[in-house]
């Protein structure tokens, strides 16, 4: 198990990216949260097997080609905190 922190930019805000990870995240058994950020950015927290955290990012990436500008992620040791994956404010 590992955590995945993940800023996106681009045109990532008003898109329903949101809910689209929510449930792509859902779907294969990944848990955390995702959030907008006031400069634009969405932040998102994953937890999982790195296999389906790197699955579950390629996906946004497919789904949002030409939208995502782009993403930083940090990947980290999981702490268990999470139980499923929401959006949060």
């Amino acid at each position: 198990m590992v955590r995945s922190h993940v800023f996106f930019s681009g045109t990532v805000q008003g898109v329903g990216f949101r809910y689209t990870a929510v449930a792509f995240a859902r779907e294969l058994k990944v848990n955390g949260w995702v959030k907008n950020l006031p400069d634009g950015r969405v932040e998102m927290m994953a937890e999982g097997s790195r296999e389906r955290i790197e699955n579950f990012i390629y996906k946004l990436d497919k789904q949002y080609a030409g939208k995502i500008a782009h993403k930083d992620i940090d990947w980290l040791d999981a702490r268990g905190q999470f139980s499923d994956f929401t959006v949060t404010y």
